[in-house]
């Protein structure tokens, strides 16, 4: 377009209707006929109104978040002027007209408003440029958007969490998810949600990489899902299941209203990528929370309270970003079960975001009496993986060993040289195979022994070919 310019929106602050309103509300107080001047036409309507060719810009309110199309005050007294010049009378500058705090810094397109048509053409747009302030607004963390998005109780929030190699982030490790439907909650009267009961959870463990790829800076522990049933997938599989996901929780996709999803991570933007890369379908009208920046900014802005590092004692600096166990011990959670656990993560992290909004959520404790063997879908390739389902605590040879599962003591890595069997309360155990005795054979029928096993610190589990 030839005459398409954008321009800084400092500056562009009165609402163009107001100016028109402001002049009609002056006209009144002060008893003046302007229908009998000669520049009356001007004000007659609105429409006429907009003859002098008004140049505007579309920006929202940084306080109200509503959309506006706007003006300069330069263009208004370049319209005083015309009035001057062409009728000889001196119009005032209207002291009530609505002034527009702009919350957009990225220059604006430039646009000249006429007539009505235009108007209205532009008019239609404002819902349009208030949905796209409002998506960087929660993408921002900013607390009163966030806190306005929870108040509504109309929307579904989806806390998402990929785990993947540190060698080829391309190679996921395992997804999981955790979702509570507000909506949902609020028409049954139940709310606020009760996270054991109302978080919807999943956690798949990509069975291609599962005793392949073990990660040393940042180690997974994909065996000690908390809050539900693992299951485990071929690598062919997981955007199918992730699509899946998604899918059953998404409004359709508009240009003016925000989508009923809400996407939540800690560090969402990896999150984001990973699903960018892998063709998952996001509607564009989907809004997204990053908890560690919704924390950091209720700490700028001092509604946390000042803060210690607990390993050093020092203050914690402005601007400073918590990781998600930072995150949890600073709202007074003790995380019962094992981060870096791509379920256990989402769980958590949906759990912050809650508790930052009210307070008053329990923490959630895992049930060590209510575990279940997880589910092994089909791997594709005649491999099956049975799994111990761990939970808070690793279930090991008939006792029990805290999480994550080491392999601390002599008698621990004595009952790693054992099998599985599923006692009567359906629990996956180890058990030596030959009793408390030592395996028959040299070293080397030992070591043999032992290559069905796969150890990394995750877990241990039995792969059949």
């Amino acid at each position: 377009m030839a005459d398409f310019r954008l321009v800084n929106p400092e500056g562009w602050e009165y609402d163009l209707q107001s100016v028109y309103s402001a002049y009609i509300g002056y006209f009144q107080l002060h008893n003046i006929p302007w229908y009998d001047r000669t520049w009356g036409q001007f004000f007659e309507t609105f429409e006429q109104f907009l003859g002098f060719s008004w140049p505007v810009i579309t920006i929202t309110d940084s306080w109200t978040g509503r959309a506006h199309i706007v003006t300069r005050l330069t263009t208004v007294g370049a319209f005083i002027k015309m009035i001057k010049t062409r009728f000889g009378e001196t119009l005032p500058t209207p002291d009530n007209m609505l002034k527009v705090t702009h919350f957009e810094t990225a220059q604006r397109h430039l646009r000249n408003v006429a007539d009505w048509a235009t108007y209205k053409k532009l008019y239609t747009t404002l819902p349009a440029v208030a949905l796209a302030a409002f998506k960087t607004r929660i993408r921002a963390g900013e607390p009163n958007a966030i806190r306005e998005l929870w108040a509504k109780r109309d929307k579904t929030f989806l806390a998402i969490d990929f785990e993947w190699s540190e060698r080829n982030p391309a190679t996921f490790l395992e997804w999981g998810y955790a979702a509570v439907r507000c909506g949902h909650l609020d028409a049954v009267g139940a709310w606020p949600p009760v996270p054991e009961s109302n978080y919807r959870k999943g956690h798949y463990i990509i069975g291609d990489y599962v005793d392949k790829i073990v990660n040393k800076h940042c180690p997974t522990y994909p065996w000690q899902y908390a809050w539900g049933e693992s299951q485990i997938i071929p690598r062919t599989k997981l955007p199918q299941v992730v699509q899946s996901v998604i899918s059953s929780l998404v409004s359709p996709d508009t240009e003016t209203t925000a989508n009923s999803l809400v996407l939540v991570g800690h560090g969402v933007s990896s999150d984001i990528q990973r699903l960018e890369e892998t063709k998952i379908k996001i509607p564009h009208n989907v809004l997204i929370i990053d908890t560690a920046s919704f924390e950091r900014a209720l700490f700028n802005t001092g509604e946390r309270g000042t803060m210690h590092d607990p390993k050093t004692g020092k203050l914690r600096a402005q601007g400073s970003t918590l990781s998600l166990g930072g995150l949890l011990h600073s709202l007074g959670i003790d995380p019962p079960c094992a981060l870096h656990n791509a379920g256990n993560d989402a769980f958590l992290c949906l759990l912050a975001l809650q508790k930052m909004l009210e307070p008053a959520t329990a923490t959630p404790v895992p049930d060590a009496d209510a575990r279940r063997k997880p589910k092994s879908a089909g791997l594709g390739t005649g491999m099956s993986l049975p799994v111990v389902f761990m939970g808070h605590l690793t279930v090991e040879g008939g006792g029990y060993l805290k999480s994550p599962g080491g392999t601390g003591s002599p008698r621990v890595r004595e009952r790693e040289r054992g099998g599985l069997e599923t006692d009567e309360m359906g629990l996956v155990r180890r058990v030596s195979k030959y009793g408390s005795a030592s395996p028959p054979g040299t070293d080397k029928d030992r070591e043999k022994e032992r290559d069905g096993w796969a150890r990394s610190g995750k877990g241990v589990r039995s792969v059949t070919k």
